[in-house]
């Protein structure tokens, strides 16, 4: 059969007519939600959305994000989809499988296709949001992802990039997939050695009540300690009753931490145990993959995986063949047995409740949010405009067997291991208005967040909560026992005060071992300092130089008698170990100080840095180039204004990476009222005037006061449009 060229004329203009009817069926449908929204952008940058609809705010709100830092939001969706290795290569193909070990692209479709009407057009406008951009942006090149779909929001899993999922080690998932082997238990303590080295991860939550309010209103410390720049500052308003304030991360379409007129939010990592291991017994027949699970054998599910990554200039994939029963997928093996990951992953459920959240009024409304149970990962601190205060100590709780201990991998053949369903938020850890006025988390244990008046450890299985103290909770406890009479600007003070608990465990044991056993007296000058200081950061303070490089260098290389936490580990250093061993950590500390700076004897602040060079996700230091001194400290001292800092830049100066990264101060009354900082600035831009336009006044506690109604937005107005149009 011949075809003429006529014939393939007509063809090609007709595919070609129907894509560019598609295309202006998208471009008509993104203009009508830009008309429909308006961005203000305030002295500061912060985006404030006003959109008609819900859908419409979302759109205009992935406008914004994507004005301020594209790049964050493409990342945040290129690792979540499991593509991370497509722009960073081979070593990122585990990170990927493990993004598909839980979800495919296709079980992501199928979950928005089955998500309500509500929620469908809200991911719709996700999409509409940053494919806009995109469009009118043309200047821009996305590393990999030029088109978002509706279905990439089921990724998020329960409100948070990671989270969970994060927890399950890729090392081990590498190990098993590309041999069927165990991590050695060598490395096995080597991830753990690794861990313990990070900056702790996690935040600070306080709510107090008005009884201790100079107005008589609740208020609510909003602290989250993230990677910095992981979060940008958002208000996002329709006229279908939605108006909240808050954090947001790069890609979510919903205020992850914050508040809206009545209600008040913060999330804090959980000791909850919400996930958990269990070891398979796997039996072939002629060739069919079962497992034993009570009196019967059930197949394994076995599916490929296919993954792209990047080598040199060209991309390559490579095909994993997976295995999952119903305890979960196949991540590794344990005690030479197949071993299955469980965890929450109700992508619809969880979106529901994390936009759910954004839109209560009172604690009725958002205690019935909470019964969705999809927050797996976090505790809430929370606080209201009807003077509640309340702690719910995580939300997705699995029903156990406290027979066994979850807290290793279990059983899988043995029906008794199976969660069987969850438990109610009522019959999870939870506290209301307790009557010392104030209740606070660190991801700390529960057991003290309201000192006599806590939750009490008796009432729950211990899977709930391990029952184990922090520092900064130590801190927070300290500073908030029998205080009174809070403003906005005294909640910030107490937020940032310097003292370090951590140091007056850990630095007394070390003045006594030199009174005691140096004879050389050639650390005096040294010890003097530390003997006479008052355990509190600041830039001016040699002491804490001293402090921190002891501390950070004993942890790391001091010998321990069993596994500690780190609060163990530092009350054990400087109570319990040899004096000889603290002596000689001290010694080394002089050495570095001397080889890396000239001298011991050099304040915080010229050691103890904050940079931002670039947009880089990613950042690179370097100590030739302008950065800026810092009095804050780490939170494994206490710091409840947590500055977390690299030692992997190849620099001599260390530089502040994690920790506060957004902090807001909020009161609830008749009109809410709120104080908020951003670590550098709105924009992850260098050219924009917002990069770095709040560096000083995050290091010199000097907090913004937000604008949250539209009279007080138009004031603070520095620019006006509609998303698409020229700024």
């Amino acid at each position: 059969m011949k075809i003429s060229i006529y014939t393939l004329v007509f063809f090609s203009l007709l595919v070609g007519c129907k894509q560019a009817t598609k295309q202006n069926k998208n471009v008509d449908r993104w203009q009508a939600h830009a008309d429909n929204t308006t961005i203000i952008r305030d002295t500061f940058g912060v985006p404030h959305i006003y959109g008609k609809t819900d859908a419409d705010a979302v759109f205009g709100l992935l406008y914004a994000q994507c004005e301020d830092d594209f790049n964050r939001v493409e990342q945040n969706y290129i690792w979540a989809t499991g593509r991370l290795a497509e722009v960073d290569g081979e070593e990122a193909l585990y990170s990927d499988l493990r993004a598909k070990l839980f979800m495919t692209e296709e079980e992501a479709i199928a979950n928005y296709n089955k998500s309500p009407e509500w929620l469908k057009e809200l991911c719709n406008a996700f999409a509409d949001g940053i494919n806009y951009y995109l469009h009118t942006h043309p200047e821009v090149t996305p590393r990999l992802l030029t088109k978002f779909e509706p279905w990439m929001p089921m990724y998020f899993s329960e409100g948070s990039i990671g989270g969970d999922i994060e927890r399950i080690s890729t090392r081990k998932i590498k190990a098993f997939y590309e041999g069927d082997m165990e991590i050695p238990e060598a490395t096995e303590l080597k991830i753990e050695e690794e861990k313990a080295e990070l900056e702790p991860q996690g935040s600070n939550g306080i709510a107090i009540s008005g009884n201790l309010t100079q107005s008589g209103n609740a208020m609510l410390l909003i602290n989250p300690h993230t990677s910095f720049f992981f979060r940008g500052e958002v208000h996002v308003v329709s006229e279908e009753g939605l108006n909240a304030y808050g954090a947001v991360t790069w890609g979510q379409f919903f205020v992850y931490q914050g508040f809206n007129e009545k209600t008040g939010w913060m999330h804090t990592s959980t000791y909850t145990d919400v996930m958990d291991e269990f070891k398979e017994t796997i039996v072939n027949l002629k060739g069919d993959l079962k497992y034993q699970y009570g009196e019967e054998l059930r197949d394994v599910v076995e599916d490929s995986v296919t993954l792209k990554y990047k080598s040199g200039e060209s991309i390559k994939q490579k095909t994993f063949k997976t295995y999952r029963t119903h305890h979960g997928p196949i991540t590794h093996k344990s005690d030479g047995k197949w071993t299955a990951s469980a965890m929450m992953w109700e992508p619809v459920k969880a979106l529901e409740q994390s936009y759910i959240r954004t839109k209560q009024n009172g604690y009725k409304g958002f205690r019935e949010m909470m019964n969705i149970r999809t927050n797996s990962s976090n505790n809430t601190v929370y606080a209201d405009a009807g003077g509640n205060i309340a702690y719910f100590h995580g939300n997705f709780v699995p029903v156990r067997d406290t027979v066994f201990d979850f807290t290793k991998p279990v059983d899988g053949s043995n029906p008794q291991t199976d969660w069987k369903g969850l438990h109610t938020v009522d019959e999870n850890i939870l506290l209301l208005n307790p009557k010392n006025g104030w209740l606070q988390n660190c991801n700390s244990t529960p057991y003290t967040a309201a000192l006599e008046n806590s939750p009490k450890r008796k009432n729950y299985p211990k899977y709930m909560s391990k029952d184990q103290e922090n520092f900064r909770g130590v801190h927070a406890i300290r500073l908030l026992t029998d205080k009174k009479e809070y403003t906005l600007d005294s909640l910030i003070k107490l937020a940032h005060d310097p003292y370090l608990p951590a140091f007056k465990a850990l630095i007394p044991g070390l003045v006594e071992a030199y009174d005691t056993t140096d004879k050389t007296k050639l650390l005096s000058l040294p010890i003097e300092e530390l003997r006479n200081w008052d355990f509190k950061t600041s830039k001016e303070s040699v002491a804490m130089t001293l402090a921190h490089y002891y501390g950070t260098m004993y942890g790391r290389n001091g010998k321990r008698p069993r596994k500690m936490s780190d609060m163990e580990a530092m009350i054990y250093f400087g109570s319990a170990s040899p004096m000889a061993e603290r002596l000689s950590v001290f010694r080394a500390v002089i050495k570095k100080l001397e080889s890396d700076f000239g001298t011991w004897n050099i304040p915080w602040g010229e050691v103890n840095r904050y940079q931002r060079l670039n947009g880089d996700i990613k950042q690179a230091f370097n100590d030739d180039e302008p950065s800026v001194a810092v009095g804050f400290a780490s939170g494994r001292w206490g710091a409840l204004a947590a500055y977390g800092v690299s030692y992997t830049n190849n620099t001599k100066k260390i530089y502040g990476t994690r920790g506060n990264s957004f902090v807001a101060a909020v009161e609830f009354g008749e009109k809410v009222k709120a104080k908020t900082i951003l670590a550098g600035g709105q924009s992850g831009d260098p050219a924009s005037a917002h990069f770095n336009d709040q560096t000083d006044a995050y290091i010199n506690m000097q907090f913004k006061t937000v604008a949250f109604y539209k009279d007080d937005v138009l004031k603070q107005a520095e620019k006006t449009y509609h998303p698409g149009e020229v700024k």
